[in-house]
């Protein structure tokens, strides 16, 4: 015990000695400056803001004197207000920038404390791909700076995966972004956000193709609009309705259904998991007009309906919307028709009787003639099924007509879809979406 005693008071008295110091004239004098933590010019300390001036804080860091952060050492920003960075009792980091100025001050420096912590953050970042994180400070020629305790630039076509026309918009935001470029003797970094959406928008592309199947009836929102069809946005994912699939009638260009921005509800016909696409259909969501006309109508029965187009070999005639059915020139008059158009002429309403009806092949053969007459009459059967129609689908004029009279089941060339297009995914960076300009070709790459 009286060692013990003994160890503790020469502790005692060796730290009470610590704080004497042997003046010139021999005397003990209290020695201050060993009671202070030792510090040196371009280290980091903590401190504590105890005044904030417009043109300078002070940080206690329990040294000799209290530290002076001058304002243009507060930021990386063109210009701050001092009470906007920091705030009475804020504890803060700060580099020492001179340990006593020609005023005897001692000088730090907040943003080069950042700027030292921020370059090893980054670094370590760029190494592991992992994001960082910065608040959009300016709005530059070609994209955003953001603070990431240095400037970072984020050029514009790397700000989204759609190509953003007002920048301003992110004024003040804070976004993800991945390191691409960095260059620590010239306090370069460049950013990319669309990186990390793109990463982002992957893993939602298979936990959508996860969950949907065949059958589904969705919501999404059209994403694009093309000649051959139009892409549907379904959180994450674009899907496409073909052309063939918008509607029960013929439709020339399906900006005369949708438009951009709109939202719909799609059933899913087709999901190519391994390629990650998915075909769309937007009639079937619909109530299917063809029904109607076998709930309603028998062959031999007498129908009013609009001629919808002339052809050389006959004329079409919309029974009801959705449905058309083929008068075949043999069937327009009692005598002779060069041209149909003798006798008929688009957009006029007229009575045909139902000569054929094949549910099946969704097709419907009509008889002007024979509205007075009987189904059975002189007349002699065409044969729908095999020569009408068979002449209608040979006729090169007819192509898109007979589509949409016949109105067939999907099949694989008609529900193809393009490779998913880059600027739904991984667009251009100076573009915006691109889209195939020949679907025929894309049908064929389908094939």
């Amino acid at each position: 015990m009286v060692q013990n005693e003994t160890v503790i008071e020469a502790d005692q008295q060796k730290s009470e000695d610590d704080v004497w110091t042997q003046g010139p004239d021999g005397e003990l004098i209290p020695d201050y400056d060993s009671t202070f933590p030792i510090i040196n010019e371009g280290e980091v300390v903590r401190g504590k803001v105890v005044r904030v001036d417009k043109d300078e804080v002070l940080i206690d860091i329990g040294y000799k004197s209290e530290g002076v952060i001058p304002v243009s050492e507060l930021s990386i920003r063109r210009s701050v207000n001092p009470a906007d960075e920091v705030q009475l009792g804020d504890e803060i980091d700060a580099l020492v920038m001179t340990k006593e100025d020609a005023e005897g001050r001692l000088i730090l420096s907040k943003k080069r404390a950042r700027f030292e912590m921020a370059w090893k953050r980054i670094e370590g970042a760029a190494e592991s791909g992992e994001p960082v994180e910065g608040t959009v400070i300016e709005v530059v020629k070609g994209g955003l700076i953001l603070d990431l305790g240095v400037r970072g630039f984020l050029p514009a076509s790397l700000v989204d995966i759609r190509r953003v026309q007002d920048l301003d918009e992110f004024m003040g935001q804070t976004l993800r972004c991945k390191v691409i470029e960095l260059n620590r003797s010239r306090n370069n970094v460049v950013l990319s956000r669309r990186a990390v959406l793109e990463e982002e928008r992957k893993e939602m592309r298979q936990a959508i193709l996860d969950r949907l199947s065949p059958g589904d009836v969705v919501t999404g929102t059209i994403s694009n609009i093309v000649d051959f069809g139009a892409f549907v946005d379904l959180e994450g994912i674009d899907g496409l309705i073909h052309i063939s699939e918008l509607s029960w009638s013929h439709v020339n260009h399906p900006s005369e259904l949708l438009e951009i921005g709109q939202e719909v509800q799609v059933k899913v016909l087709d999901i190519d998991r391994e390629r990650q696409r998915i075909s769309l259909g937007l009639k079937q969501t619909q109530s299917d007009p063809w029904q109607q006309v076998i709930d309603t109508y028998d062959q031999g029965d007498v129908v009013e309906g609009r001629v919808t187009k002339v052809v050389t070999f006959g004329a079409f005639i919309e029974v009801v919307p959705g449905v058309e059915g083929l008068v075949h020139i043999s069937e327009l008059a009692d005598h002779h028709v060069e041209n149909p158009r003798e006798v008929v002429t688009q957009g006029e309403t007229v009575k045909a009787r139902i000569i054929e009806m094949d549910a099946e092949r969704r097709r419907l053969s009509l008889s002007l003639k024979r509205v007075d007459g009987d189904v059975d009459g002189d007349a002699p059967a065409l044969g729908l099924s095999e020569e009408v129609f068979s002449e209608a689908e040979e006729a090169p004029e007819l192509e898109a007509s007979v589509e949409a009279e016949a109105t067939p089941e999907p099949t694989d060339e008609s529900a193809a879809q393009p490779e998913e297009l880059e600027a739904s995914a991984e667009p251009q960076a100076d573009e915006a979406e691109a889209v195939p300009e020949d679907p025929d070709e894309q049908s064929r790459d389908e094939a």
